[in-house]
């Protein structure tokens, strides 16, 4: 029976990454990675790229015949999950009116449906040891006017981790939400308020292989949530004590005043 590896959103940004370091044997041994995405070609380029045999799965997550591939995949080859890394993800900037309805919703289709769905079906493949490391961010823990939609979707991605974590770890089986701030990835490339783009963007960025490196290790150790930031973990300690009111007004006079606005 093969041991696996199962990234969403592995076609660029941090799921390349981790798919990277799976390869360099990060998550322990591995016979294939399984790696999920829009992006066919992007994804045969990784195939190719990666010693480790890939298995390309070009699949939109906004669309429910996609977890009905991955669940028939599943079931024929009845793999062991290893790991299922949860990546697959977009945010706009901006009100929330100014942005669209489509955008909008699928905000909520990507970043909570698809972790749902791609966990449900990875579950049954999975045996003790085996880790799910959902990306949520640090929207999921400071409550970001600028990013409403996606911060709740980053936030139901912390609560879901937390519970499965829970639940799931008397049989060995852990999940970990990794939190981090802005990274350098194509999660900027179409950002929508480039204005709000600048404001945020100034507490900083990680690098994605930092990230994900602390997330595997957050995941092995059993962790249930991994923020990847000095900063942020300071500032998501003050969020937990603090109104989230003052919370949202005290970020906006820290962004507008970094921004020198």
């Amino acid at each position: 029976m093969a041991n696996i590896a199962v990234v969403t959103g592995a076609s660029s940004g941090v799921g390349r990454e981790f798919v990277r370091q799976f390869d360099r044997g990060a998550g322990g041994p591995l016979d294939q990675i399984w790696v999920i995405a829009r992006n066919a070609e992007a994804l045969e380029v990784i195939a190719e790229q990666t010693a480790t045999p890939v298995r390309v799965f070009a699949l939109d997550l906004t669309k429910r015949s996609s977890y009905e591939c991955l669940h028939d995949a599943l079931e024929e080859e009845a793999p062991t999950v290893q790991w299922l890394v949860n990546s697959a993800g977009f945010g706009k900037f901006g009100d929330f009116g100014q942005i669209s309805e489509e955008d909008e919703g699928n905000m909520v289709r990507l970043n909570c449906l698809a972790v749902v769905e791609a966990t449900y079906h990875c579950l049954p493949h999975m045996v003790a040891g085996s880790r799910v490391v959902n990306m949520a961010s640090i929207a999921g823990l400071i409550p970001q006017p600028g990013l409403s939609t996606y911060s709740a979707t980053k936030r139901f991605v912390v609560d879901l981790s937390r519970t499965l974590d829970y639940e799931l770890g008397p049989v060995g089986i852990h999940v970990c939400a990794v939190c981090p701030k802005f990274m350098e990835t194509g999660f900027l490339a179409n950002p929508g308020d480039a204005r709000e783009v600048r404001r945020m963007t100034t507490i900083g960025y990680e690098k994605p292989a930092d990230v994900v490196r602390k997330a595997l290790h957050a995941a092995v150790l059993g962790r249930s949530t991994c923020v990847t930031s000095p900063d942020m973990m300071a500032a998501s300690v003050v969020a937990k004590v603090l109104p989230a009111s003052w919370v949202m007004r005290a970020q906006d006079l820290f962004f507008t005043a970094r921004a020198g606005e």
